[in-house]
């Protein structure tokens, strides 16, 4: 691809024609955009209405987001509910995802997983390299927890969580944590808190492990944002395509080359 260098190819898609076909916007606008400096092919500025580009190849940004040249890659947020297992074809026959893909011809797989009594954000997709490098941990994708835990988390536990401690896997913190709302409860024992938790780790369940190596056994969780991505009002239970804005926020995080939690380990996770 010669586009990116400012020289003009015979060969390839005109980047004006491949981005309206993406739906980007009409071709006038783009090249309006190209003459002002807004697109970059492979990480360089272009200004020549003559570039050319292989869509299968070449990525594209325009004002610093990633776009979606393969119209094939579909990319889906599932609201999963408690009860299902994360994968798409259980060996012991208890309910799994397939029930949730059958609206998308295309064959989707499961990007990390939510444990069978965590409910929440689930990404769906057939894009092998993106959800690679979401599920894996060294690139640092941040995941948001809503907790419902037994007792009533004080400031002090809060500032542990944040800190970090030393768990039989060795050490953890919180990138962030605070607490929600807390309740005393009608009798001995009946107090609860929400605690709002974010990580990058994939530690296998490891908020519930967290939360119970302070005191505060994790009674019901959901999973509110992964990357770019929120939950927002989507019911349990229900799936959506992701819009035009989300999957360039997710192609643009997706691209990113330089692991940002190199001391974790290299499973996927589970929570």
């Amino acid at each position: 691809m010669t586009g990116a260098e400012g020289t003009a190819s015979a060969e390839g898609v005109r980047l004006q024609k491949a981005l309206a076909n993406a739906g980007v916007a009409s071709r006038r606008v783009i090249e309006q955009y190209i003459v002002e400096g807004r697109i970059r092919v492979n990480g360089r500025t272009v200004t020549e209405l003559g570039t050319r580009i292989d869509p299968d190849s070449d990525l594209i940004d325009v004002d610093g987001t990633a776009v979606q040249l393969d119209v094939s890659k579909r990319y889906v947020m599932l609201n999963k509910p408690t009860g299902i297992y994360s994968t798409m074809r259980d060996e012991k026959g208890r309910p799994d995802l397939r029930r949730f893909t059958k609206d998308w011809p295309e064959r989707l797989y499961n990007v990390g997983r939510l444990d069978a009594e965590t409910s929440g954000l689930l990404i769906l997709t057939n894009d092998g390299d993106l959800a690679h490098v979401l599920a894996h941990p060294s690139f640092g994708v941040t995941k948001v927890y809503i907790a419902k835990v037994a007792g009533t988390v004080t400031a002090q536990t809060i500032a542990t969580l944040t800190r970090g401690f030393d768990l039989e896997d060795g050490p953890i913190k919180a990138d962030k944590a605070r607490l929600l709302d807390a309740s005393k409860g009608s009798g001995p024992g009946s107090a609860s808190s929400l605690v709002e938790l974010t990580l990058h780790s994939g530690r296998n369940r490891i908020v519930r492990r967290m939360m119970a190596a302070v005191g505060h056994p994790v009674e019901e969780l959901v999973r509110r944002q992964f990357g770019p991505l929120h939950l927002g009002t989507l019911p349990a239970g229900k799936a959506r395509e992701l819009t035009k804005i989300e999957r360039g926020a997710l192609l643009t995080l997706s691209r990113q080359d330089s692991p940002a939690a190199a001391g974790d380990d290299d499973k996927q996770e589970t929570e």
